[in-house]
């Protein structure tokens, strides 16, 4: 049976054994890359816990073609080894304060977010001051995170990935500061069918930022090399607010 993507419901993960390396992920925000992330995770093997605004009731369709549990933001949080955050910029303040509350330091989190201050966002100070998108959000959940899937269209993530060393498979940016976190989901983003390129802390996250040259593409390993390599910190007037 196809589901509402067009993808067999019948998830490769049902005749797949358990494997030691499958991960609980917790995933908050169920738009098209909460959406393609649940269903390619859970392809993959691991145990998804997706949350969105609305409440658990509203996620059943996806939980049942999934295999996904359905679950508030702070259980989605609290479910992971690995918690992905996957809302628009300007809802993030409005998450719960404690979200992280006692959730152990080894959790990784994970932002995908872009800011479009004029279609979506409106104006956040302290990103139109310089500062990454991902270290604002970084202040507002109160813990480190990782910048990551925020350059993919959904639909190539959830249809293109391809099995470690195929020609032409697409590399991903990540940013981040701690090498444990970034490992575990490097190990997770080629459970999913791609590769990935370290740009390194997040304070480089810029590079991936909606208007540089890797943003919207769909490169291998060298292409998203050259592009990170390319791109200026200097935001266009464009990508201010009005």
């Amino acid at each position: 049976m196809l589901s509402p993507t067009g993808r067999d419901k019948t998830s490769s993960r049902l005749a797949r054994p358990l494997q030691e390396d499958d991960m609980n992920i917790g995933i908050i925000g169920a738009g098209h890359i909460g959406g393609s992330l649940t269903r390619r995770l859970t392809d993959a093997g691991h145990t998804v816990f997706i949350a969105n605004s609305r409440g658990p009731e509203t996620l059943a369709d996806l939980a049942s073609e999934t295999g996904a549990t359905a679950v508030t933001a702070k259980e989605a949080a609290r479910s992971g080894e690995i918690v992905i955050v996957t809302i628009p910029q300007n809802r993030v303040p409005d998450l719960p304060h404690d979200l992280f509350e006692g959730v152990d330091l080894s959790v990784v989190v994970v932002d995908t977010g872009n800011y479009y201050p004029r279609e979506r966002d409106g104006k956040i100070a302290a990103i139109e001051d310089g500062l990454p998108e991902s270290q604002w959000v970084e202040t507002q959940l109160n813990r480190p995170v990782l910048k990551a899937f925020n350059n993919i269209n959904w639909k190539n993530l959830l249809n293109d990935g391809k099995p470690a060393g195929a020609p032409g498979r697409i590399a991903l940016p990540v940013s981040g500061d701690d090498a444990a976190s970034k490992a575990k989901l490097f190990k997770v983003i080629d459970d999913i069918g791609f590769d990935v390129v370290d740009v390194g802390s997040l304070a480089e996250s810029w590079r991936q930022q909606p208007d540089t040259p890797v943003y919207g593409t769909n490169l291998d390993l060298e292409g998203v090399k050259r592009e990170l390599s390319e791109a200026s910190p200097v935001r266009k007037p464009e990508w201010f607010a009005v």
